[in-house]
């Protein structure tokens, strides 16, 4: 089994300098020597067979349970490594098979109706509000940045891609604004204190639902902002806008059509739709094993090849589309850093076990877009095709505006933000979080 594994890693590792040591104590080098020496050490015979049936699912599982520990670099210096060469490689047998099952079995892994997408969400979502505290900027957005300047710091990104996306929105004030995975409420505030909108905001997560009603009682925007623990199946009435973050995600293939049909249903005539989703450049595909199992159950990205035929078919027009080619590359960067600084805290919330996993997820996720062809589509629809303007010019003249509105407003409110707040878990504290490697 060991020299199986060796074949399969020379033939992805071609550049490189990474180092593997095998359970029974034997060395081998990969790649050509060049770059930052990386290496591991596989402790066990049971781990290196995993490897060789499904890499996708347990070198994951093998890093967060400490079966495979690092002797050179950080896990993200070999995840590095190793997508860096098989965006050049064909991709291995023990990664192609498992794969092309997956991709068979996606719609019953993807099966999301309004039961079971509550409790995918929950599994990620309702985590303890600290652990977001220790990676995330101020106002909780986790979803991909727009750094439409170098420079940019991660929190200036996140004010950025909430003005592009309502500056394709083209909010008049009053407007009902529908917001569709609301998260904690950051998107939803900035649509009523700058846009001037009436927004509803629907999430699945008790915890976001929590803070995000609070934020907007803080903030005092009763009667102007209300969030609904809700499925936006079961929504009614009629919204001027909606708008849609990170959450198309975790529909599910087989309910694209259900989801476009429903916003169709629920926008008001000459209405516009906004969907910001992570998409796939390589073509219909499958989740990460791990990624599945422990991070986002249910979860897909698409490409845009399964999602444009489900527009068309709602009977909605298509107005645009952007594609953000490296921004959530740049924006896992700057969480991973973030979490690493603070990975103390996670462990005294959780345990090291799952701060590995959290490690893991982000590294791997930054990676698979620097690398694997992920990115990131802003898809925009109407109603009604002259229910916008002819060229893309109002996009950045209501980004103009919108930034004029945002130095009022957010000077006049302006006060201290509470950052990385950590509560350290109580002795004896347990909390519920997936068992990594246990199951």
């Amino acid at each position: 089994m060991q020299t199986l594994l060796k074949q399969m890693l020379s033939h992805v590792v071609q550049h490189g300098n990474l180092s593997v040591f095998m359970p029974d104590g034997s060395e081998t080098s990969f790649g050509d020597g060049t770059g930052k020496p990386t290496g591991f050490r596989i402790h066990d015979q049971a781990t290196v067979l995993h490897l060789l049936i499904d890499p996708d699912l347990y070198l994951g599982e093998a890093y967060t349970s400490g079966q495979l520990t690092m002797t050179a670099g950080t896990i993200y210096d070999v995840l590095k490594l190793l997508m860096a060469n098989l965006e050049t490689t064909q991709t291995p047998v023990p990664v192609r098979i498992p794969y092309a099952i997956r991709k068979r079995l996606k719609r019953l892994q993807q099966d999301n109706r309004i039961g079971r997408a509550r409790s995918n969400v929950a599994h990620h979502y309702d985590l303890s509000g600290e652990l977001y505290d220790l990676f995330l900027d101020n106002d909780r957005q986790y979803s991909c940045a727009y750094f439409e300047k170098s420079g940019q710091s991660l929190e200036q990104a996140q004010l950025s891609k909430k003005r592009h996306l309502a500056a394709k929105l083209v909010i008049e004030p009053g407007m009902k604004v529908l917001d569709i995975g609301s998260g904690w409420g950051g998107l939803g505030l900035y649509l009523a204190q700058v846009a001037g909108a009436q927004v509803t905001g629907v999430t699945l997560s008790e915890e976001q639902h929590k803070m995000s009603s609070q934020r907007a009682h803080k903030a005092g925007l009763k009667g102007r902002v209300g969030f609904h623990l809700k499925d936006y199946r079961e929504l009614d009435g009629k919204f001027d806008r909606i708008v849609s973050v990170g959450m198309f995600e975790h529909v599910g293939v087989a309910h694209y059509g259900e989801l476009f049909g429903k916003v169709r249903e629920l926008l008001a005539p000459d209405g516009v739709f906004v969907l910001h989703s992570i998409g796939r450049a390589a073509g219909p595909g499958a989740t990460s094993a791990w990624i599945q199992k422990y991070i986002f159950p249910g979860g897909y990205c698409p490409a845009l090849s399964e999602v444009l035929p489900e527009v068309e078919t709602s009977g909605m027009y298509m107005t645009d589309v952007e594609i953000l080619r490296l921004h959530y590359a740049r924006t896992l960067a700057e969480w991973r850093k973030r979490f690493a600084a603070h990975r103390q805290q996670a462990v005294a919330l959780y345990d090291e076990e799952f701060a590995r996993m959290w490690e893991f997820y982000l590294a791997s996720s930054e990676l698979s877009f620097r690398y694997l062809g992920l990115n990131n589509f802003q898809l925009q629809a109407a109603d009604n095709q002259h229910a916008l303007p002819l060229t893309r010019d109002y996009i950045a003249r209501e980004e103009s505006r919108l930034k004029a509105i945002e130095a009022k407003v957010y000077n006049r409110r302006r006060r201290p933000a509470p950052r990385n707040r950590v509560v350290k878990t109580r002795p004896g504290e347990s909390r519920h979080y997936p068992q990594v490697g246990k199951q």
